[in-house]
């Protein structure tokens, strides 16, 4: 059982830092459409920034579910 709750907790930890990640190259993104006024940029910029937070609320809430 503890092999297990360590793999859980991997998948949870490389989870959350693939959100992260998702979340900052959004911002990214975003930046980059309102610096050079570009509608579809900022808004694809947007929903990465909003896709890597759902990520990582997801990857927390299978954390708590799964393991606690």
């Amino acid at each position: 059982m503890d092999l297990l709750n360590q793999v859980l907790q991997l998948f949870v930890r490389f989870a959350t830092i693939g959100g992260g990640l998702w979340l900052v190259w959004g911002a990214v993104t975003f930046g980059g459409g309102l610096k050079d006024h570009n509608g579809p940029q900022t808004q694809s910029g947007l929903w990465q920034i909003v896709g890597g937070g759902m990520i990582i609320a997801a990857a927390q809430i299978f954390n708590a579910v799964a393991l606690g």
